[in-house]
């Protein structure tokens, strides 16, 4: 899933949209040049974001605003909301702790997570003709603040209709605790085998990523720790004479460059491979809404299905008794069997799309952790040789001293 700055979106799509794009179009979007505005806790960093395009909706082949973090949360908000079934891409967490927040090494953390997160939009055949992106990517600020401020949610909501929610989900988890109501689960083999999946998948990369951060740790603190020691050596070969403080001195030397390409290592290692394996793990978390989406919305059908069954069970009663209130019955029924039907109808378009979108991140995750791993083999040989070389260049000094 992984994409780089200008890269071209994928023109290829299993998709059967009416908006559906000519192969030659393209969207390109890069994030850059983050600056901290503002100070205390009402500081934030802001991005400078292009996008290069010929898609005829847009205004213009290039476009540079300004957008802050929260505008990247709007936009994987409203594309959460308006396209079930997709897998939506994820974005980095936001740090609460204010001495890591604007660290240089987190603040490059974040950019390169939102320019994957944007180019993932950009190079999907559905999102990227949304016009949400289109917005994010074009708006001036102010026209991106309102479009923020407009947006409506539970946090939105008064407190009192947060306490009717919150009382209503917890009147229903007790029925299904008591019995009163079944919990209705969908249950092909195909979604379950998916689901089971999906959330080992998930185990398993957050086990890998949390030895991945310890490989960097271990190779700081090794830089550290050759660093300190090559400064007492350069210190011990000061007071020595002769071929023996040359000795100590270049051993010290060699100490202090080995230990900054440790420290660089360790930041290659954290941004091309722990970040990509943190970055997927909050992928699959991603693909986890999208089945609780899944869930509710069959669960939906399931219930108008039923509530169409009472109906008629009640028309049928009705129309034996000769009732006056017939046709009112009959008016419902029709209602609530039209409601069903678009329930069935969303129900099997999210589970079309996301048959679609497995196979899409089958693939961009076999290309994503082959060069993530790659990118690992080939920065621990490049410095397995430097330290090979780096020590190998002493032993002819070292066994002259001794010998000597």
């Amino acid at each position: 899933m992984q994409n780089h700055q200008n890269q071209t979106s994928s023109s290829s799509t299993t998709s059967q949209s009416p908006k559906s794009q000519p192969s030659d179009h393209f969207l390109a979007v890069s994030v850059t040049d983050p600056v901290k505005l503002g100070n205390g806790v009402q500081a934030y960093i802001s991005y400078r974001v292009t996008a290069k395009t010929n898609l005829p909706d847009y205004l213009g082949t290039e476009k540079i605003v300004i957008r802050r973090y929260s505008d990247f949360v709007w936009l994987r908000d409203r594309l959460f909301e308006r396209y079930k079934g997709v897998f939506i891409p994820p974005l980095p967490e936001k740090s609460a702790v204010e001495k890591f927040r604007f660290s240089v090494e987190f603040i490059e953390m974040r950019r390169q997570a939102l320019d994957i997160f944007v180019n993932r939009i950009a190079s999907h055949p559905e999102l990227r003709l949304s016009d949400d992106l289109r917005l994010f990517l074009q708006a001036d600020e102010e026209t991106m603040e309102r479009a923020r401020a407009q947006e409506m949610g539970i946090f939105m909501k008064k407190p009192a209709d947060l306490m009717q929610i919150f009382k209503d989900v917890q009147s229903k988890v007790s029925d299904v605790v008591l019995g009163k109501e079944k919990p209705v689960e969908e249950s092909t083999p195909e979604y379950e085998k998916m689901k089971n999946y999906i959330y080992e998948l998930e185990d398993h990369l957050a086990e890998a990523q949390k030895h991945a951060y310890r490989l960097v740790k271990r190779h700081r603190e090794l830089g550290q720790s050759l660093s300190d020691f090559g400064k007492s050596m350069k210190l011990l070969g000061a007071c020595e004479g002769d071929s023996l403080g040359k000795a100590f001195s270049e051993l010290g030397g060699k100490s202090e460059l080995l230990s900054t390409k440790l420290q660089m290592e360790a930041h290659h290692l954290l941004m091309n491979f722990e970040e990509p394996l943190k970055d997927y793990v909050r992928a699959v978390q991603s693909i986890k809404a999208t089945i609780s989406d899944r869930t509710t919305a069959f669960k939906q059908q399931c219930e108008l299905a039923e509530m169409v069954k009472l109906k008629e069970i009640n028309l049928d009663k009705l129309m034996l008794t000769r009732s006056d209130k017939v046709r009112e019955a009959d008016r419902e029924l029709r209602e609530l069997k039209a409601e069903k039907e678009e329930a069935t109808k969303r129900f099997e378009a999210m589970v079309r799309l996301m048959d679609e979108e497995m196979v899409r991140f089958q693939e961009q995750k076999t290309a994503d952790m082959g060069l993530a791993f790659h990118e690992l083999a080939k920065g621990q040989a490049r410095l397995a040789s430097s330290m090979a070389e780096a020590w190998r260049s002493l032993i002819p000094k070292l066994e002259a001293c001794s010998t000597s």
